[in-house]
């Protein structure tokens, strides 16, 4: 009857260790079988750009949670639409938003357009002119195939109903010099359009005059002396120029032709649409009359009424006045021309675009507007270099911890410290592949102090194990046999092992929420390793205890075992068969 009492006192240790063993490989043959077999590297590791973008506003009320809220859903969408899939995007504090771009892909453009941050707006063209040149260019061999007769700056497209067969896209690159021709239209212009071309001995030279030469429409007199001193050549000169206290003034802006590797500047008029009414935006490929790349956008309500009735009034304007600005943070992105009304609440920009410049435009117009203006504070680059010297220190100081363990644990329980060895590789495997696959699944990345926490769960774990330990070797010392000793010193082990690990859950809990950035993954890991500490102390450590009691190497105190009772200073009964109830009196007492 001794056998089924003591296996009753026992429980059953081998369904513990079947349980963790099931869990175990489930989960790592889960890590092999999505091909998520290593943890995400955050950008300290893997190298990136991290930003700070701080917002601004005229009404601080304005900046709030909501608000906050909203700006990192469209930024994470911008930024994703470059094709960074792995960015993330917080807010900090109660005015800052964090932006995490790791290296790969188009990460150059992607902070770039993190930095766009202020509102969308599409504004008419009342004239635009060329800067920076001190002399005409050469005349495109292509002619120009617009409507109008009239050349336009490059970048601009035709913006058309979807139902409606669009005439020709302008040619992106047209020469400047046709901008001297007459307009079939005889719409009035700059004095430089009146003639269908000048002579050569009144060709300007100085790179002001040759901007005023080529100037098409009309300036508004409010906007003439700073259209004329505006050179968008000069860096510093290219700054937002509208005022966000008044969207209905004029105002000035700058665009650059990539193709011509020109700078262009513009008058425009009031906001005749607002960005944030653009409910879509996308790049999409002509297959019917095959004219390439376009971009296909939807308004709401509000935006399909402005939008057709400033189509409507453009489309019987001569050029450049037929073109309706699209601009973001006080730069033209693009400006199509009109020739008919678009109603409906859709239209369709197109031009010479490549499928790279359509979809840059389908995000401006998708991911544009924000309810906040933000400027970036503070931009920090890791190169992938110093990321992966970081996190080898990082695995170096964790392998070094790992055998000081070993090692310790070794001479000084000798064979119990082969439970413990096992006990932290099991640990380690857990940790890992639930580090993988939360990469995978939530977006959890591993970063340099997510690696500390990792390295600090190596103490935690080996503390919980010489908890143990120290309360068998307590028991031997008392003079019990190993199996009552390990029985008796459970329950006070695991109070204590509890005990310890809640505090230190709780203050990795405490810590993660009251914290953000880099030291919340501090905080996730350390109470991730706490939680599988108590797992494998309960379903392996103490189990498996269990099982090794029962072998001769342990029970018998062998020298090797760590448990030696001379080797404990276990004093032997006097007289043994007359102090033999001792024990028995003792377990009483406990």
């Amino acid at each position: 009857m001794a056998t089924p009492k003591s296996r009753s006192r026992d429980g059953y240790p081998g369904r513990a260790l079947a349980l963790i063993l099931v869990v175990t490989v489930g989960l790592v043959a889960l890590m092999f079988g999505t091909g998520y077999t290593k943890p995400r590297l955050g950008i300290d590791l893997a190298g990136g750009t991290s930003v700070t973008l701080t917002a601004k506003s005229d009404d601080p009320s304005a900046i709030n949670k909501a608000n906050l809220d909203t700006a990192v859903g469209i930024i994470q969408k911008r930024v994703n639409g470059m094709g960074v899939s792995e960015a993330e995007v917080q807010t900090q504090g109660n005015s800052n938003i964090i932006v995490n771009i790791p290296d790969g892909g188009n990460t150059q453009e992607s902070i770039d357009k993190v930095g766009d941050t202020a509102k969308l707006y599409f504004r008419p063209v009342l004239a635009t002119a060329p800067t920076g040149i001190s002399a005409q260019p050469q005349p495109s061999s292509a002619p120009s195939t617009a409507p109008s007769g009239s050349a336009s700056p490059a970048a601009s497209g035709s913006a058309s109903a979807p139902a409606s067969p669009s005439s020709s896209a302008t040619k992106a690159g047209r020469a400047l010099s046709g901008a001297l021709q007459a307009d079939p239209s005889g719409s009035a212009s700059a004095p430089a359009t009146g003639s269908a071309a000048p002579s050569a001995p009144t060709t300007p030279t100085n790179p002001a005059d040759v901007s005023a030469a080529l100037t098409q429409g009309t300036v508004p007199a409010e906007l003439q002396q700073q259209f004329t001193a505006l050179d968008c050549s000069v860096k510093e000169q290219r700054q937002n120029y509208q005022k966000a206290s008044d969207p209905s003034a004029p105002t000035v802006a700058c665009s650059y032709d990539a193709e011509q590797s020109i700078w262009y500047k513009f008058a425009l008029g009031g906001v005749a649409v607002n960005g944030q009414d653009v409910t879509k935006a996308q790049a999409v490929y002509d297959t019917q009359s095959a004219k390439g790349w376009m971009v296909d956008l939807s308004f709401n309500d509000a935006g399909s009424n402005a939008f057709a009735s400033t189509t409507g009034k453009l489309a019987t304007q001569p050029a450049p006045a037929n073109q309706f600005a699209i601009v973001l943070d006080g730069q033209v992105v693009s400006h199509p021309y009109v020739s008919e009304s678009i109603t409906g609440g859709s239209a369709v920009i197109s031009g010479t675009f490549t499928q790279a410049d359509a979809k840059s435009l389908g995000n401006v117009l998708s991911y544009g507007a924000l309810p906040l203006d933000f400027v970036k504070s503070d931009v920090t680059t890791v190169s992938p270099q110093l990321g992966s010297e970081q996190l080898d220190a990082g695995l170096v100081a964790g392998l070094i911890g790992m055998v000081l363990v070993v090692v310790y644990s070794l001479v000084y329980y000798r064979g119990l410290g082969l439970i413990s060895i096992a006990g932290l590789a099991v640990s380690a495997i857990l940790t890992w592949s639930i580090m993988s696959l939360l990469g995978a699944g939530v977006g959890f990345a591993l970063n340099l102090p997510a690696v500390c926490g990792a390295i600090v769960a190596i103490g935690i774990t080996a503390d919980s194990f010489i908890v143990y330990f120290e309360r068998i070797r307590d028991e031997v010392r008392e003079g019990a046999q190993l199996r009552p000793a390990v029985q008796r010193a459970w329950p006070r082990a695991r109070r204590t092992i509890l005990v310890s690990d809640f505090v230190s859950f709780l203050c990795a809990a405490v810590l993660y929420l009251v914290s953000v950035g880099k030291v919340q993954g501090f905080a996730f890991t350390l109470g991730l390793t706490t939680l599988l500490d108590v797992v494998v102390i309960f379903l392996f450590t103490k189990p498996l205890i269990t099982l090794l009691a029962r072998t001769k190497f342990f029970s018998s105190g062998h020298p090797w075992s760590g448990l030696d009772p001379k080797r404990l200073g276990a004093r032997p009964p006097i007289r043994g068969s007359r102090r033999r109830p001792a024990p028995s009196q003792q377990t009483q007492e406990v």
